[in-house]
């Protein structure tokens, strides 16, 4: 136990590597109320242009910068399918998520690309401060973002598109720049874990859905949710505190490498039960002390006839 405690320094890194994406997952889920299936592509399609663009000479925080215009523009298309093309929202996403992966293989022009002997943003800093500072920095900035007019605007979308539009709100904007926040995000991170792990590869993107929904829940219940300062700091936390568990279940002997999607799917059934049982326990426990309240003042009143 303690040697493992000794190596969380891995599971934090990794946790704020893929907490943009938790972020970007937290807008279009939680805020906006949209299913985005964008994210798997999006993701590879960051770490896609960063790396090529990395191997041909580009200055690395250029090339991730490129990487986060990529997955804007991803955001953009599915949000424009969605708007301006009365699109299913779930079924917009699934097809520029299909699109994407021909995209990336396009950019890519093979299925890997490897980062080992390039220039990196992080490079001789351990990745684990530098993610800190620009997580905490892209925190700030979308809890400020949020307090703004335009922010508050994209909040009530998700929360009431009739009502945002009774107020003059144009409901197809914020709904197309939550979704270009959102990706830009996601492929930010997809930029930034290609240079941490000193390639890019074509399938790095499947699954991270389910992972940037793991993150959310397990951070919403954990913390809980309040202010957008407190939600998006458990969606941090809950990215954090997904790679520990992560790392932990690895300690099993019989779990392999080959088992972390089984693991994600056990994570978010138990995150998304634990509140539905401890709400009934809650209820349930409600009931009885009303129940025996009733009882007591029953027989206090039987008592009190005679």
């Amino acid at each position: 136990m303690l040697e493992f405690l000794m190596r969380l320094d891995g599971p934090i890194e990794l946790g704020l590597l893929y907490a943009l994406m938790a972020l970007g997952v937290y807008i279009t889920f939680r805020i906006l109320d949209f299913p985005d299936l964008t994210v798997d592509g999006s993701f590879t399609m960051g770490g896609a242009i960063a790396a090529v663009l990395i191997t041909n000479g580009t200055n690395p925080w250029l090339a991730t910068l490129v990487a986060i215009a990529g997955g804007m523009a991803a955001g953009v298309c599915t949000g424009l399918l969605h708007t301006k093309g009365k699109i299913n929202g779930l079924l917009s996403g699934i097809i520029m998520m299909i699109a994407l992966y021909s995209i990336n293989m396009r950019i890519m022009g093979k299925p890997n690309i490897s980062l080992s002997q390039e220039e990196i943003v992080f490079g001789s800093i351990e990745p684990i401060y530098v993610m800190l500072v620009i997580v905490i920095i892209v925190k700030l900035l979308l809890d400020a973002f949020f307090r703004t007019d335009l922010g508050l605007a994209l909040r009530a979308t998700g929360d009431n598109k009739r009502m945002i539009r009774s107020f003059g709100a144009n409901t197809d904007t914020t709904t197309i720049l939550g979704l270009s926040i959102s990706n830009g995000l996601v492929a930010f991170s997809g930029a930034v874990v290609a240079q941490q792990s000193s390639f890019a590869d074509m399938s790095s993107g499947i699954g991270m859905i389910v992972i940037g929904l793991a993150s959310v829940i397990i951070g919403e219940a954990i913390l809980g949710k309040g202010s957008v300062f407190r939600t998006t700091l458990a969606v941090v936390c809950g990215s954090i505190i997904y790679r520990i568990v992560v790392a932990a279940a690895y300690e099993i002997p019989w779990l392999e490498a080959s088992d972390l999607k089984l693991i994600t799917a056990v994570i978010v059934i138990i995150a998304l039960v634990l509140p539905t049982v401890q709400r009934s326990m809650k209820q349930r426990s409600q009931a009885k002390k009303r129940s025996t309240e009733l009882l007591t003042a029953q027989g206090k009143s039987e008592g009190g006839a005679f």
